[in-house]
C-alpha cells in the first residue's frame, strides 16, 4: 500500500512521539476572557476566574520573543504558569512600539514589562489586604496566590480580582527585588511555541486557510524603478486555474518601504499562479537604475575611500602622528550587498470587506503594515486589522511593509471579501530584497619604533538606508557611524580619525541583523590583527592594548560631539572598555588560547547594540576543502539576561549567520538587475561546513539588559578571516572569501 505525506505531515507525525519528552508545557490554546476581571495594564488580563492573559506585543521569529516577555511579566506579577496563556497583539498603537527590530524587546521593554506585572499584582494585593484589614506592604503575591505570612493566609486571584478592578491604578508602581523573579535568568525557560514547532501545528504566514482564499504571485521588475511596457497575459490566463491578471502600480522614488509594482497573476492554487507568472510575456521599462553594476560600483567605493571624507571621530593629531611614524600599517576591505536569506519567504494573506481591511501576515512591525495599508486604501486606522502569524525567520526583512501592501491593494481590486495571498518565492526574495548596506573601508595604523600604534585612521563608504527614504542622501551619516565607527573603544591610541565618505543608493537597502556593524566589525577585526602581524604581537595582547585602560569612555575621550547609542542614554550604557576587555579575555581563557596545539585561532570582539560580544575561530587544515572549522567560542555580555536558553541559541544562530556572511555572502547586481537567485548561488553554510562544535558564554551581570539578537554576528567573520590568515598567511579583506559556488 502506497501513502502520500507532506513534509509538514512527516514532522507533525515525527514531533507526536516526542513532544511529550522534549517540550514542556507552557501557557496554553485557552481562549482569552473578555474584558471582565481586571485589565489594568494593556499587556495584562486577569479574569474572574483567576485566568492571566499576557499579550505578546513583539512578532516571534525564532528569537523567543512569546517565551521571555510573557515571564518577565508573570514573574512580577506573581504567576502560576499553568494558569496564563499567552496572546499574540494585533497592530494597535495602544501597546506601544511593536517593531521587533534593533534588538529592543527586552532593552527597551525590560522597565514597562515589570511595570505591567507590577502594578497587576499590586492592585491584587490591595484587594486582599484591605479584605485582610493589613497593609498591602505585608502581603506577597506568588504562584497565582496573594499570601500574608504573618496571619498564613492566603487568597487565589480568582477571590480578589474583582475587588481589585474597581480599585484606582496606583500611581507609583513599586517593582519586586530582582531576587525574587524566580523564573527569569533561569537557564531552561520553557519554549512556549516548542510543542507546535515539533509537532507541526505552529501557524506560520502560509499556514492560513479561509474560505474562498486565491493566490496569487507578481511579475516584478528586474530593476527598481522600473516599470511594464508592455503585457501579453493571454498564454497566463489560459493556464488551468488562473483566474485573473492584475498590473501593480509601478514604484516611484524615493522608494521607502512600497511595492516594487509589476504584474499579479490570480489563481484558484500557488502552482498555477506561479505557471501562470512564467506565462506571462513582458516587457520591461528598466528606468534610471538599469546602469548599477556591481564591479564599477566597487571601484566607485574604493575611490571614495582613497579620498579624504567628512570627519566624524577626531583625537589628538593624526597628520602628525602620521607623520613621525616609523611604520605605517594600512589595508582596505569590501562587503558586497546582502540578503537575509530568511528561511519562510515572504507570505501575507488580506481581505477587504466593505469599507474594513484585514491582513495576515509574519510581520516584524504591525503598525507600520496598519498605517501603509489605511493609506493605499484610504481607510481609518481603526478599519485596518492586522494580525501577526509566527514568523519562520526574518533578520529585518519583514520589517517592511512591501510585501503586505501587495495584498491589500491586490484584495481591493479582487472585490467584497475575497481573501487572497500573495506568495514570494525564494527567487523572489533574493532578487526583490532591501539588501545590506555596501561597503568599502581604508584604515591606518602609525607604529612609533617602538612599535606602539600612536594613529588610526579610518574611513568608511556605505550605501546608507537613508538613501532608500530621500535619494539625495549619499553618505553616511553621524546614526550611521556609530555602528562600529564612533563607538569604537580605542582609549589606547592617542591620536584618532573618523570620516564618512560618499556612496549613493543604486538599489533598495534596509535593516540587516546587525546593519552597518557587519563589515565595520569585519574590517576593524581584521585591522587589528594585521596590526598585531606587523608589530610582531600576539593579537590578544594588542586588542587589548588599543581598547586601552578598563573604564567608561566620555564623548570627549570618544572625540565625538554625539552618539546616538542605539537610543540609550550614555550614563545608562556607556562605551565600556572594560567590558570590551573582559569579553575578550573571557572567550581566550575558554578558546584556551596560548595553546595552538595544531590548531589555527582567530579573534575578533565588537560592541554593538549596547552589548559586547568576544570571538575565537578555530580552523585545521584539511586536504580536500582547504581548511575545516572546528571550533567556535563566543562570549557575550548582554548586561541582565532574561532568558538563558534562547541567548544561547541566538549565539548559535549568529556563529553560523557570521560565518555564512563571509564565506559566501553577497548580492551584486549586473546593469540594475540581481545576479543571484537561489540557494544554489546565495548561499549559507551546510552542516558539513559548520563548526563541529559552537561553544556559548553568557557573562552574568546586573547590569542593564542589552540587545541580544544581533551583537553576536558582527565579530564572527573577522575571527574566521583572522583564523585563516593563521593557517594559510593569506589576508581576506573582501567578501564573499569563497566565490563562483554552485550546489
Amino acid at each position: 500500500m502506497r501513502f502520500e505525506v507532506s513534509r509538514r505531515g512527516f514532522i507533525a507525525g515525527l514531533g507526536a512521539g516526542l513532544a511529550v519528552a522534549l517540550i514542556p508545557k507552557a501557557g496554553g490554546a485557552v481562549t482569552p476572557r473578555a474584558a471582565d476581571g481586571l485589565g489594568a495594564h494593556v499587556l495584562v488580563h486577569v479574569a474572574l476566574d483567576g485566568l492571566v492573559t499576557i499579550v505578546c506585543h513583539r512578532s516571534e521569529m525564532g528569537q523567543g520573543v512569546r517565551s521571555s516577555l510573557p515571564v518577565l511579566i508573570g514573574d512580577e506579577l506573581g504567576v502560576d504558569p499553568k494558569r496564563v496563556v499567552v496572546q499574540q497583539a494585533v497592530g494597535d498603537a495602544k501597546y506601544g512600539d511593536q517593531n521587533t527590530d534593533g534588538s529592543t524587546s527586552i532593552r527597551r521593554g525590560y522597565d514597562e514589562l515589570r511595570t505591567a506585572g507590577a502594578v497587576t499584582r499590586m492592585l491584587l494585593v490591595a484587594a486582599a489586604a484591605k479584605r485582610w484589614k493589613v497593609k498591602p506592604a505585608t502581603c506577597t503575591a506568588e504562584q497565582h496566590r496573594v499570601v500574608h505570612a504573618a496571619s498564613k493566609r492566603s487568597l487565589g486571584f480568582e477571590e480578589v480580582v474583582a475587588a481589585a478592578s474597581k480599585l484606582p491604578v496606583p500611581k507609583t508602581v513599586v517593582m519586586r527585588p530582582v531576587t525574587e523573579l524566580t523564573r527569569v535568568a533561569t537557564p531552561n525557560l520553557p519554549v512556549f511555541d516548542g510543542l507546535g514547532f515539533v509537532t507541526g501545528t505552529a501557524k506560520f504566514g502560509g499556514d492560513l486557510a479561509l474560505p474562498g482564499l486565491v493566490y496569487a504571485a507578481i511579475a516584478r521588475p528586474p530593476v527598481v524603478g522600473g516599470k511594464v511596457a508592455k503585457l501579453d497575459a493571454s498564454k497566463a490566463l489560459a493556464v488551468p486555474g488562473v483566474t485573473r491578471v492584475i498590473e501593480m502600480p509601478p514604484a516611484a522614488p524615493p522608494w521607502l518601504f512600497q511595492p516594487w509594482g509589476g504584474v499579479a497573476v490570480i489563481a484558484t492554487n500557488t502552482w498555477a499562479a506561479l505557471k501562470g507568472r512564467a506565462a506571462l510575456a513582458i516587457a520591461w521599462e528598466h528606468g534610471d537604475f538599469a546602469d548599477y553594476s556591481w564591479p564599477a560600483y566597487r571601484e566607485q567605493l574604493l575611490a571614495s575611500v582613497r579620498a579624504p571624507g567628512e570627519p566624524h571621530r577626531n583625537v589628538g593629531d593624526v597628520d602628525q602622528a602620521f607623520a613621525k611614524a616609523a611604520q605605517v600599517v594600512e589595508a582596505e576591505y569590501i562587503v558586497p550587498h546582502l540578503s537575509h536569506l530568511q528561511m519562510e519567504p515572504l507570505v501575507a494573506t488580506a481581505r477587504v470587506a466593505g469599507d474594513t481591511c484585514e491582513v495576515w501576515v509574519p510581520t516584524q512591525h504591525p503598525q507600520a503594515n496598519r498605517d501603509a495599508i489605511a493609506k493605499l486604501l484610504g481607510l481609518p486606522l481603526e478599519a485596518v486589522t492586522v494580525n501577526v502569524t509566527l514568523l519562520g525567520g526574518a533578520f529585518g526583512r519583514k520589517s517592511k511593509s512591501d510585501f503586505v501592501v501587495e495584498a491589500a491593494y491586490i484584495a481591493k481590486q479582487l472585490g467584497d471579501n475575497v481573501p487572497v495571498r500573495v506568495q514570494w518565492t525564494r527567487e523572489d526574495d533574493v532578487k526583490h530584497g532591501y539588501y545590506n548596506a555596501a561597503n568599502a573601508q581604508r584604515l591606518r595604523a602609525a607604529l612609533d619604533a617602538g612599535k606602539q600604534v600612536t594613529g588610526w585612521h579610518h574611513r568608511t563608504a556605505l550605501t546608507p538606508i537613508g538613501g532608500t527614504m530621500n535619494l539625495a542622501v549619499d553618505g553616511p551619516g553621524e546614526g550611521d557611524l556609530q555602528q562600529g565607527v564612533t563607538d569604537l573603544a580605542l582609549g589606547g591610541i592617542p591620536n584618532v580619525r573618523a570620516e564618512a565618505c560618499k556612496a549613493p543608493v543604486r538599489t533598495r537597502v534596509g535593516w540587516y541583523r546587525s546593519v552597518y556593524n557587519i563589515f565595520h566589525a569585519f574590517a576593524v577585526g581584521s585591522f587589528i590583527d594585521e596590526i598585531a602581524h606587523a608589530r610582531g604581537a600576539d593579537p590578544r595582547a594588542t586588542w587589548l592594548e588599543v581598547i586601552g585602560p578598563a573604564k567608561a569612555l566620555s564623548l570627549q575621550e570618544l572625540g565625538v560631539k554625539n552618539l546616538r547609542n542605539y537610543g540609550e542614554k550614555l550614563d545608562k550604557h556607556p562605551v565600556d572598555a572594560g567590558r570590551l576587555r573582559h569579553v575578550i579575555e573571557r572567550v581566550t581563557e575558554l578558546a584556551n588560547w596560548s595553546d595552538r596545539n595544531g590548531r589555527f585561532l582567530g579573534l575578533a570582539a565588537h560592541r554593538s547594540f549596547v552589548s559586547y560580544t568576544g570571538v575565537v575561530v578555530s580552523v585545521v587544515a584539511d586536504p580536500e576543502h582547504g581548511f575545516r572549522i572546528e571550533d567556535v567560542w563566543i562570549t557575550m555580555d548582554a548586561g541582565m539576561v532574561v532568558n538563558q536558553e534562547r541567548v544561547h541559541s541566538q549565539l548559535e544562530g549568529a556563529v553560523i549567520m557570521g560565518i555564512s556572511n563571509v564565506l559566501y555572502g553577497g548580492i551584486t547586481h549586473t546593469a540594475g538587475v540581481v545576479d543571484q537567485t537561489n540557494f544554489r548561488d546565495a548561499r549559507v553554510v551546510r552542516i558539513h561546513e559548520s563548526p563541529r562544535r559552537i561553544h556559548t558564554d553568557i557573562v552574568a551581570s546586573t547590569a542593564p539588559p542589552s540587545g541580544v539578537g544581533e551583537p553576536g554576528v558582527p565579530p564572527v567573520g573577522a575571527a574566521l578571516a583572522n583564523a585563516l590568515f593563521a593557517l594559510t598567511g593569506k589576508r581576506l579583506r573582501e567578501v564573499p572569501f569563497v566565490t563562483g559556488v554552485r550546489s
